[in-house]
């Protein structure tokens, strides 16, 4: 199944009554919670999915949002409606990077039809359609957790690829070179990752590059499908977008959950700044 989806198609399935779950991930590092921008409108039907409670486990040695267990997500997938057979369709504000965490998450779980709203919310209302205030009444699914269906790296397989394959680091360039470092206590990078952030993969408008131009762009990198390719970032949320957009460029990489919150938490592990 194709990982993105317009406006247009989700519209014409939802006028249709075809069986759509939808989750609203919106979610900002720094600013007002998710729950209440869905709480002052979001696509009708729509369920609000907390990514610090229901797609991350507890902060701590793992990082800042490091797995949830199996049940945990199981049952937060659940309360959501999401189902063996259900279609799920996820979205954030716009440039899908909340959105992709959890789309990666129902991936790596086992659920393989989930979709991300190319362009989120924003695309949404910009293309007329209408919004709701109202909390639906979820009918719970029976959705299982069965972890391990994506690859995944820690800090040991992340130092590896930066060495005998490619490593991408998510996050800002000047979070890479070491020169701000925001939300961690250690700033810089992990030696020999190379700094791709999410920005640009996508437009002004929040959508997905082109696939051709996510392939050119990677490749500059030295990421192609001839070569194990990794990504991390901060906490483990930019990064899946990172992996989402090397999906689409038909690229396979591994997550590194933990990402850079798990990598300073070990005294003895290297740290990089400067352009590597």
């Amino acid at each position: 199944m194709h990982p993105l989806i317009e406006v247009p198609a989700l519209d014409r399935l939802l006028r249709r009554q075809t069986p759509v779950v939808l989750l609203d991930v919106r979610w900002h590092l720094a600013g007002p919670p998710g729950i209440e921008s869905y709480r002052r409108g979001h696509l009708p039907g729509a369920v609000f999915v907390d990514l610090d409670r229901d797609v991350a486990g507890p902060p701590g040695p793992g990082g800042r949002h490091p797995l949830p267990g199996p049940v945990v997500f199981e049952s937060a997938m659940r309360r959501a409606g999401v189902s063996q057979d259900s279609m799920v369709v996820v979205y954030d504000d716009a440039d899908s990077t909340s959105a992709a965490r959890v789309w990666w998450s129902l991936r790596y779980f086992g659920h393989e039809r989930v979709r991300v709203l190319d362009g989120g919310y924003r695309a949404w209302t910009e293309a007329g359609h209408r919004v709701s205030t109202a909390e639906p009444e979820v009918k719970p699914g029976d959705f299982i957790a069965n972890p391990g269906r994506l690859p995944v790296l820690d800090a040991e397989g992340a130092a590896e690829l930066a060495r005998a394959g490619v490593l991408l680091d998510a996050r800002a360039a000047e979070r890479y070179r070491g020169e701000q470092e925001p939300v961690d206590p250690v700033a810089g990078h992990i030696p020999g990752a190379r700094n791709a952030p999410t920005s640009g993969n996508v437009g002004v408008d929040g959508r997905f590059l082109p696939p051709e131009l996510l392939r050119e762009r990677f490749a500059k990198l030295g990421a192609t499908d001839a070569l194990d390719v990794g990504a991390y970032c901060g906490s483990g949320v930019t990064a899946a977008h990172e992996i989402l957009a090397l999906n689409l460029a038909g690229i396979p990489a591994a997550l590194y959950v933990g990402s850079w919150s798990n990598w300073v938490t070990d005294p003895s592990n290297p740290v990089a700044t400067g352009d590597d």
